[in-house]
């Protein structure tokens, strides 16, 4: 979920944003096996001190591999600086493959790959886990309403009951439009800057065709990207995916105030529940509440409901109409016992999209990646070294002399 964009003049701006940065192990046991994990990792400083409170191991030490990139985005050359995971030096050594993004689904991280992950990089893959601009962990301090709130509170020693009755304020006052017109000139964070901001990072940083990996709302933003910019992405996964729905629709014309509610709500530990409940039906109440905290961990960031708010005023995702234009080889895979999304949607996918293979996982909900982390990465290696394999193959057939 975007943000709402706001620049930040002023270097006592900047550092009253500064300034405000500042073992055990669960009952679910994940089912597959990896080499060991450490615990008792150092955290990037820049992560909510929540992270802290995570109890699951793979989690944690996914957590402790984030790092921020300086990402340019828009004509002013704002710099955003973009969470991710990296690729292991080792893994990328020896990687015979092309490199592969793992994205997320709506409103989530990279953490989303906590499981899957060391799988893949076990396996040789090459693979950057990336936070969408607007989710995740990347820094969006200085450009969002909450942050100069934050700022303004900390440059001029305004308590909290002062700041919450200003925060009031701008609400009432922004109905009212009086903001607006101030608002509108500043760079959105749509569907449009999302894909620019993913664009930016593959070209800084990547530089070569992509696997290019997508659950659930992911799935979206990858076919939008592929289409955009076909020469950046070789293959397509699509995991689950959430391509039918048309946008955010009746969100995206809510009055400012009653989105804010709704965003909070969002955030709300029985909804984040009752999600984990619909989507994985054998998890203990423990583990869900852990899952929880690793699902809402960037949601304690100050800008996070502005970019939510954002995101759902934009009108959101609606790629219905670019599958048929989709010529990448893709795999698709779905969990059987899906309740968010129906597999039968995942049948149309495969119908529609003209060079697709499917593969459905049993006993598996809506979140492959995590409920069935060895499944998922055993169906992506075989899909991406097959096609490897068959090219290394038909150069072998190519340098045979004919007898």
């Amino acid at each position: 979920m975007l943000l709402f964009a706001v620049a930040m003049p002023g270097p006592a701006w900047t550092a009253a944003v500064n300034s405000r940065r500042t073992t055990t192990t669960t009952h679910f046991r994940p089912r597959f096996s990896v080499s060991s994990v450490a615990d008792g990792l150092g955290f990037p400083s820049f992560l909510p001190k929540e992270v802290e409170g995570i109890k699951d191991p793979y989690a944690r030490k996914l957590a402790s591999r984030i790092q921020r990139l300086p990402v340019t985005v828009g004509s002013s050359g704002d710099c955003i600086m973009s969470s991710c995971v990296m690729p292991l030096s080792s893994t990328q050594s020896r990687a015979t493959t092309s490199p592969m993004v793992l994205l997320h689904g709506f409103d989530s991280s990279c953490l989303e790959w906590r499981y899957a992950l060391p799988q893949l990089e076990e396996a040789g893959l090459e693979a950057w886990a990336v936070d969408v601009l607007g989710w995740g962990f990347s820094d969006l301090g200085l450009f969002c309403i909450s942050s100069i709130l934050l700022c303004m509170g900390s440059t001029f020693n305004v308590g909290e009951q002062q700041l919450t009755t200003l925060f009031v304020f701008l609400l009432f006052a922004s109905i009212f439009g009086t903001l607006m017109e101030f608002l509108e000139k500043l760079p959105p964070c749509n569907v449009q800057t999302k894909r620019e901001h993913l664009h930016q990072l593959w070209k800084t940083y990547i530089r070569r065709p992509i696997i290019l990996v997508g659950p659930s709302l992911g799935a979206a933003i990858a076919i939008d990207f592929a289409v955009q910019y076909p020469e950046a992405v070789e293959k397509l996964v699509l995991i689950d995916a959430s391509v039918y729905a048309e946008g955010t629709g009746g969100m995206a014309t809510l009055p400012r105030t009653v989105a804010y509610a709704g965003v909070y709500l969002l955030k709300s530990a029985l909804l984040r529940l009752f999600f984990n409940a619909l989507t994985f039906d054998w998890l203990p109440l423990s583990t869900s509440i852990d899952w929880m905290n690793i699902g809402r961990l960037h949601c304690t960031y100050h800008w996070w409901a502005d970019a939510t708010v954002n995101f759902m005023r934009s009108g959101g995702y609606d790629v219905a109409r670019l599958i048929p234009k989709i010529n990448q080889k893709t795999l698709i895979i779905w969990g059987e016992d899906d309740k968010i999304i129906s597999s039968k949607l995942g049948v149309r996918l495969h119908c529609e999209l003209p060079n697709a293979i499917i593969r459905q996982i049993p006993n598996c909900g809506h979140i492959p990646h995590v409920e069935k982390p060895s499944s998922v990465a055993k169906l992506i290696k075989e899909f991406v070294q097959d096609q490897e394999d068959r090219s290394r193959k038909e150069d072998q057939l190519v340098g045979t002399p004919v007898s």
